[in-house]
């Protein structure tokens, strides 16, 4: 065992560690493009296109760079078809699939409160105006 492979196994990963490397996992899973591609991606594979559409208003560039993130974390797997055009689709892995299973119940909680979450923001509007 190597130097780095010990102090890699002694971790106690913290994520509110500033240098702890769980931090940026979470950012990945947790932003605007992350969070909404393994939710996607928990329905099945999807083609990067067939992704794009069902990710509304993520560029080609964000969703690119979204999936390279995921798939550098062992969340997405990319399976790249020698055809002519090339075909690559992606899927979640096991640990993706863990992910995303707790992201759609976060999702649909927010969801589900959002009746709640729209009269809170206008009664705080109403406040602030009235100052």
């Amino acid at each position: 065992m190597t130097a780095t492979t010990q102090d890699h196994d002694d971790l106690a990963y913290d994520v509110f560690a500033k240098a702890c490397p769980s931090r940026g996992t979470l950012e990945h899973v947790t932003g605007r493009w992350g969070g909404l591609t393994l939710g996607a991606l928990y329905e099945g594979s999807l083609r990067f296109n067939e992704l794009r559409r069902r990710v509304d208003g993520v560029s080609e560039k964000m969703l690119s760079q979204t999936l390279h993130a995921l798939e550098r974390d062992g969340l997405v797997h990319r399976e790249a078809q020698p055809t002519n055009p090339p075909r690559v689709d992606y899927e979640l892995t096991a640990l993706g699939r863990q992910v995303a299973e707790r992201l759609l119940a976060l999702i649909q909680c927010v969801e589900g409160s959002m009746d709640d979450v729209l009269a809170a923001r206008t009664r705080y509007d109403e406040t602030r105006g009235a100052l």
